[in-house]
């Protein structure tokens, strides 16, 4: 089954009541990263009233949920807005609500409503990807190997990270996952055993 994940961040704004709240969503991989956009958050809106925040970490069994009322009347804000979030079906994710009080208290139903709506409208917005999970590896070889294993990489979807050229060259490189076995068969043919891949 198909894991998806944020492409990139996003954000809108819904008002309730003159309130404003302004919804900004981001992928990340770890709690450590959601903690980090969360103060980043609080940090670009200082004056507002409540930085209201939820996070789904991995997917299926292996989730990691947060959130945070942020002053807001327990379950009114962190509640609904994880809610929202976690049955979006989208993993590696943080949201943060960010309220402007406009005067008029919205009572704990049009609380619940507000922070679950901004969530809904910012996921509206959000584009997704599957999440493909992906290794490091090392590739260490001849300078007369160098151009033909380019050529082999060429033909499967990886990232190059590094390149060093010493006695050997020596490639840093990010694969997916599932191709790591079909890569290191090829190449291993090409350079008749000379070549030396170490995937962390």
């Amino acid at each position: 089954m198909a894991n998806f994940i944020p492409a990139g961040a996003a954000s809108c704004e819904i008002r309730a009541s003159n309130s404003r709240f302004i919804a900004h969503l981001a992928p990340v991989d770890s709690v450590a990263q959601a903690k980090a956009f969360i103060v980043s958050i609080r940090q670009a809106m200082p004056d507002a009233s409540h930085h209201v925040y939820a996070y789904v970490i991995g997917h299926g069994a292996t989730t990691t949920l947060g959130m945070s009322d942020d002053g807001e009347p327990s379950g009114t804000a962190g509640r609904p807005a994880l809610a929202v979030l976690n049955g979006s079906g989208l993993g590696d994710v943080v949201v943060v609500v960010t309220r402007y009080f406009g005067g008029t208290l919205l009572g704990t139903g049009g609380l619940v409503h507000a922070y679950g709506d901004a969530v809904r409208e910012v996921l509206l917005v959000t584009s997704r990807v599957e999440k493909i999970a992906r290794q490091q590896c090392v590739l260490v070889m001849s300078y007369a190997q160098y151009d033909g294993v380019k050529r082999t990489l060429a033909q499967y979807d990886h990232r190059s990270d590094d390149e060093q050229f010493a006695a050997d060259v020596t490639m840093t490189v990010t694969l997916r996952v599932a191709d790591v076995d079909t890569i290191r068969a090829i190449l291993i043919e090409q350079t008749a055993g000379q070549i030396e891949i170490i995937c962390g």
